[in-house]
């Protein structure tokens, strides 16, 4: 998915920008589509414990981590989580991931999308 281009814009007397649809790419951040990505599962992840009513350290046991690992994935500090990784942690919580491969429906290069369910709604895009 590319990320489109930062457009300024103007309300009144009031200059803003308005972003590209990835907080990430907009930060500069490297890889910013795989880091929109995790933090998407990420969500996903937390929302799951929470909704299980799960400690950290139940967590950690059923994650097979540390528990200030837990909490490390929780606040968001994601560099030392695969995308792989993450996929198993939803495994471990109950959740089954499907990947579908299928040919581009636009021309050129293909892309990688993330989401909770199989319709056409996109969490996340990783392109190169």
């Amino acid at each position: 998915m590319k990320t489109k281009k930062l457009k300024k814009k103007r309300l009144g007397n009031i200059e803003y920008t308005e972003g590209s649809g990835n907080v990430f790419a907009d930060l500069g951040i490297p890889n910013p589509e795989e880091a929109l990505a995790k933090s998407k599962i990420v969500m996903k992840i937390d929302a799951l414990i929470k909704k299980k009513k799960l400690t950290q350290a139940q967590a950690a046991k059923l994650l097979k981590i540390s528990q200030p690992k837990v909490s490390l994935l929780l606040r968001g500090y994601l560099t030392d989580f695969s995308l792989e990784r993450l996929l198993r942690f939803l495994n471990d919580l109950g959740q089954d991931v499907v990947i579908s491969i299928m040919p581009s429906s636009h021309r050129g290069q293909g892309s990688t999308m993330i989401g909770d369910s199989p319709s056409n709604a996109t969490i996340a895009a990783l392109a190169k």
